[in-house]
Order: C-alpha cells, then structure tokens, then sequence
C-alpha cells in the first residue's frame, strides 16, 4: 500500500471531522424537535384551565389599548382614549359580558365658583367631603366637570357666566372618590381654547381622566375606557348645549381643539357604535335640555333614543341645573337630568336638591338603580337622612312622569 501524502491525511481528517459535526447537529435539532412537540402540548391540554383561572380570579384584571393611564382599584384597570385593542378586547362575549355586577355613580354639575373656591383654597378634600363616602363605594364614579381649569384666556365675549378654576380642582375630585369627568358642556371653553388646552394639560399631570375634549375630533369623541371585573366599559360625552355663534369655534375638528358636540350627531353616534363593537357597557354622558325645566325636551328625548339604537346601555345627562326624570327605555336607563351637584347655589330648592345616581349593570343588563339623595349646603352635597330622604327619593320618582321612561 503506498504510503499517503500530509495533504491526504489532512484531508481525511477533516472529511471525519464534518461527519461528526453533521450527526451532533443533527442529534440536536431532533432533541429541539421533540420538546417543542412535547411544549405545544402540554399548552394545548393546560389553554382552557388557564383562561378559566383567569376569568373567576377576583384580582386579575385585562386592559385594553395603548396607553393606561392609571389603576383605580385592584380589580380595575384604565385606559386613557386608546388607539389599538387587545385580544382580550376581540374575544366573544354574550350579553353579560364577565357575568359580574358592576355599580356605577354619577353625579351632576360641578364648579369651584363663590363658596365653593373658597372651600377648595382652604382645603381641596372639603367641596366633595360630605358625598365622598357615596362615591367610593361605586365601582366608578364620573361628574360633569363645568368649568375650565385655567390661569390663562380671557371670558368669551357675550357670556353671562364663565367659570375657572385653580388646578387644585382635580385634587379635589380625587379625593371626593370621583373616577372621570366630562368637559363637554357650555363652560368647557369659557376663557377660550387656550383654558380647555390648559385643562387637558392639567388634568394629565394629575392624572385625572377625561372625556368629551381634546387635541382634535378623535380625541374629543374617543371613550375613555376601564374594565372592571373583567367588564369592559366605555365612556363617552358630548355637549348639545353651546351658544350658537360658538358652535364652530367650541366644536372639536380634524385638527382642532374642542369638545365633543351632541349637534354632530353622526360623529357622535359612530363613536358610540365604534366603542359598542369591543365594549360590554357602554356610557354617554350627554350635557343638553333647558335650564329650569323639569321636563325633558324633544330634543333630549331624540338624542336619548338615538345614542341607545346606536349601542348606548346608559345615558345621564345634565344641564337643566335642577332634576329631571330617570327610568328605563328599552334595555337601556336613561337619566335626563342629574342637577346641581358641587355648586354654589344657595337660592331655590330646586337648584340645591341634589344626589347620586347608582346603577348596577351587568354588561349590557340594567340589574338595578336607585337615587341617593342630597342637599347642596355651602356649596357641597350633603346626603339626607330619615324622612328628608324618604320624601327626596319619592319626588324624584315622580320626576319620570313626563319622561316616557318606564320604572
């Protein structure tokens, strides 16, 4: 046998060295092989015992969108106007949603004007003190902010009333248990769109939610959205009430700031049937009607039905400055008018009889409702006992009769 050259015997070498590179490699994409085979399904067998864990776990909680603004209780997640949704948000749910209850508060008009300013400046916690015990014990509790949050602007021309406000305003709903707050209504602008950018600002450095304003139209008609016991609730407002030579000045547009405005209904009732696609309650708080009337008007009545074909569960409403009636239409509940709330009326029973809505809702179902009755004093609502509170509660049910609401 002739004997081999260096350059043979390398070339053998490395001939050995590629076979036995090719089997280790080829050991360890098998063995990579089976345990992912092994991993998917152990997943498959274990999917629907983790999703039922996650569904009857009292403290889980899921959110939807890109930016959560803040948790308000350990089983409540919150997200500021969203712009992407979660699988969690695209899985198919009945009509119950999560299948548990959750109670929501409203209230109605609130200002830091007169004597209200000076309970703030002594102590932002005194103009909710009273009623605060009755807001924190709802899963979630929402006001009509009426008034801008401003240093800056000057009043709006022709305007009988404006309102400001110091910033302190928002540690004050904070602290009264007051969750979000509308700014669409007729005091929203009040010392121009320079006072609602400040408001915006503001309300982002306490971070205090709103809705019903914003940067432009998307942001102005976009829910704020929270899910609360697995119940994924929207929120939106809009205001049917501005003065008619500043509807376009006050109006939200592409690229405009502004509120949200009830006369654009078709914006209005497609932001409404946006948030119904991925929502299980969905809330509009809308400011309209006529001061000092009792009854709703027609238009409130045609905003009211159009909101709930659209997809609305719940519409309360403020404005008229007193009460006005509450009940069923449909499925739906409607609250035409919540009053005063944190105000500096001191004149006519009216306008200083005030309260707290609750309503417990199970996804799209009304479970049930009722009326906490108060009384503005000092510019504070303070709950009423004994037979005051007996005597409030039966005149505010007589308020339904000139609603067309059933009880």
């Amino acid at each position: 046998m002739s004997s081999l050259t260096l350059e043979e015997r390398r070339q053998r070498r490395e001939a050995r060295r590629r076979r036995v590179r090719r089997r280790r490699i080829g050991a360890l994409v098998f063995l990579a092989l089976a345990a992912a085979g092994l991993f998917a399904g152990l997943t498959i067998n274990g999917a629907g015992a983790g999703r039922g864990a996650l569904s009857t776990d009292p403290s889980s909680t899921t959110s939807t969108g890109a930016t959560t603004s803040q948790t308000t209780t350990s089983e409540t997640t919150t997200t500021q106007t969203t712009t992407t949704t979660t699988e969690a948000g695209k899985e198919p749910r009945g009509r119950l949603g999560s299948g548990r209850p959750v109670t929501l508060a409203f209230g109605g008009d609130v200002h830091f004007e007169g004597i209200v300013r000076s309970r703030l400046d002594a102590d932002p916690s005194l103009p909710f003190a009273s009623i605060a015990p009755v807001l924190r014990r709802a899963d979630l509790a929402m006001v009509n902010l009426e008034t801008t949050v401003s240093y800056r602007g000057s009043p709006t021309l022709g305007k009988e009333y404006t309102f400001r406000a110091p910033p302190t305003a928002f540690a004050a709903l904070k602290s009264g248990g007051v969750d979000v707050a509308t700014v669409a209504n007729n005091h929203g602008v009040d010392y121009g769109i320079v006072s609602l950018l400040d408001t915006l600002r503001y309300a982002k450095s306490y971070h205090f939610p709103l809705v019903g304003g914003g940067l432009n139209a998307a942001q102005a008609y976009a829910p704020y959205r929270v899910t609360i016991k697995g119940q994924r609730i929207s929120i939106l407002a809009a205001s049917q009430v501005i003065d008619s030579n500043l509807i376009s000045l006050w109006t939200a547009g592409p690229d405009k700031p502004g509120i949200a405005s009830a006369f654009e209904v078709g914006r209005l009732t497609a932001a409404v049937r946006a948030a119904r696609k991925t929502s299980d309650t969905v809330v509009v708080y809308v400011h309209y009607g006529e001061e000092r009337h009792g009854c709703p008007d027609s238009m409130q009545e045609s905003i009211a039905r159009t909101l709930i074909a659209a997809g609305a569960d719940i519409v309360v409403g403020s404005h008229a400055h007193q009460q006005q009636g509450a009940g069923r239409l449909g499925q739906a509940f409607v609250d035409y008018g919540l009053g005063n709330f944190v105000w500096y009326s001191a004149g006519s029973s009216a306008s200083t009889t005030t309260g707290v809505l609750e309503v417990t809702v199970t996804g799209r179902r009304i479970d049930r409702y009722s009326w906490i009755p108060a009384t503005i004093v000092n510019g504070s609502p303070t709950p009423r006992t004994g037979s005051a509170r007996t005597a409030a509660i039966s005149s505010w049910r007589s308020l339904r009769g000139c609603t067309n609401l059933k009880p």
